[in-house]
């Protein structure tokens, strides 16, 4: 009897060690991590599935809104404990800074497949016959279809919204090119304009990006940017690299939530049908986030297994 209990005790004994480890392993799992949510749809789709998966791990999860430029400053102070969606070609004077100074890390591609560049709805190349070439943005005849009264003699050009950034005014400025930057009021602003030319066939000439359900809706051409060089390179718009960054703290604190975090990847596939769930047939940020997770269990599992062991 008193060896049953002994050998009971050293299982109690060696159980509650192997539960501390594991709760040493996930570290403050008490304190939220909080989780940059920007401002596009695809941007707030992977920092949802990222915090789902987290919370899968046994942590807790707080959402911050926050612009895309500004929130470098909250990554480098802790206020932002990781941001999964950080297009690279686009991050302003803060990023490199902080990055260099170590006060956040990149932990790694986010694996989605992308481009950026500049569009225009398909029908303009029957007006401007030179397009894709962005010398047909020289044509003053192509021009003048895109003049407004507000940028005469140039022609509009649909830029991010401001707190985006953006290089295009700076790559029109390069270039010598006729046209006028002017700022978007936010991505769904974007996307109306987009519709609304292609289905009145109105002249539009914007800056724009890949992974985007739109693009399976409406018909549009990518201009042939300009050529880059080694005075224009830093104002240059190529297929970017989407990296995930952690507050520089975050390993030691969530140990568990790094190595996840560093394994997460969304795909460009399961990205866009959500962004078409979300924006086209009235789905929420919610619901399609917690379907994927509730479908993609073998997806992503491994990724908290890895973590916790």
């Amino acid at each position: 009897m008193t060896r049953t209990l002994a050998l009971g005790t050293t299982m109690l004994v060696a159980l509650s060690t192997l539960s501390a480890a594991v709760a040493a392993d996930l570290g403050a799992a008490n304190e939220p991590i909080r989780l940059a949510m920007l401002e596009w749809s695809g941007a707030q789709i992977s920092s949802q599935l990222a915090g789902k998966v987290l919370e899968k791990a046994g942590y807790k999860v707080e959402y911050v809104t926050a612009g895309n430029y500004p929130h470098f400053t909250g990554l480098a102070d802790g206020d932002i404990s990781a941001s999964v969606e950080v297009w690279l070609n686009n991050v302003g004077e803060v990023f490199p800074k902080v990055l260099a100074e170590g006060k956040i890390e990149d932990i790694g591609t986010l694996g989605l497949t992308t481009n950026e560049g500049w569009i225009y709805p398909k029908f303009m190349e029957e007006l401007c016959p030179a397009l894709p070439s962005w010398e047909a943005l020289k044509d003053p005849a192509c021009v003048g279809l895109l003049a407004t009264p507000d940028t005469l003699p140039n022609g509009r050009f649909l830029d991010y919204p401001a707190d985006w950034g953006s290089r295009a005014a700076t790559i029109i400025a390069d270039n010598g090119l006729p046209l006028t930057a002017v700022p978007s009021g936010s991505e769904g602003a974007m996307i109306a304009e987009l519709r609304a030319a292609a289905s009145a066939k109105t002249p539009l000439v914007m800056m724009f990006w890949a992974p985007h359900f739109i693009l399976a809706e409406v018909d549009v051409g990518w201009i042939d940017m300009p050529p880059c060089t080694e005075d224009t390179n830093e104002h240059c718009i190529k297929a970017p690299d989407v990296d995930k960054v952690v507050w520089s703290g975050f390993a030691e604190k969530w140990p568990a939530a790094y190595e996840i975090l560093k394994a997460f990847r969304v795909t460009t596939e399961d990205q866009q049908k959500m962004m078409l769930a979300l924006d086209n047939q009235s789905g929420t940020l919610e619901s399609v986030t917690d379907a994927w997770v509730a479908e993609n269990e073998a997806v992503w599992k491994p990724w908290i297994d890895a973590g916790v062991n």
